[in-house]
């Protein structure tokens, strides 16, 4: 799973310590940063969209827009980092996800059905690196 913060002339560190109270909260394992960009994983998809739900409404708090993208599938174990196809397209979604957004793959949606989140199909895309097209949906 990915989820993906960027802001404007913020004070980082402390958004960057609530981001991490929040993975704590939804038991998410922060894997990497990158500039204001967090990359998670998560035992769950649904802990993974409330998660990113939860860090868009601390930040929005703030006064600042969150953008978040949710995929979940296999990961390969390299070192200690992961990678691989899912990696890849997590990171596709993130970067469609627009300011204020958590944007979820198909797949992601599939697995939370039966729970009390709803979404809004986005339609299809194409993500680059990744074969096919890929159907989003936004978080309501």
């Amino acid at each position: 799973m990915l989820s993906s913060a960027t802001q404007a002339g913020a004070n980082l560190s402390s958004d960057i310590t609530l981001i991490r109270q929040q993975l704590s909260r939804f038991r998410g394992e922060e894997v990497d940063t990158a500039g204001d960009g967090f990359f998670a994983r998560f035992n769950g998809p649904i802990r993974a969209v409330r998660c990113a739900q939860a860090i868009g409404g601390s930040m929005r708090e703030l006064g600042l827009e969150v953008r978040a993208g949710l995929h979940t599938g296999e990961c390969e174990l390299v070192g200690d980092k992961i990678a691989g196809l899912a990696v890849n397209i997590g990171a596709r979604v993130a970067a469609l996800a627009g300011p204020g957004e958590v944007l979820v793959s198909s797949t992601v949606r599939d697995l939370v059905a039966g729970s009390d989140l709803h979404f809004e199909d986005r339609g299809a895309a194409e993500l680059k690196g990744v074969p096919g097209e890929w159907r989003l949906f936004a978080l309501r």
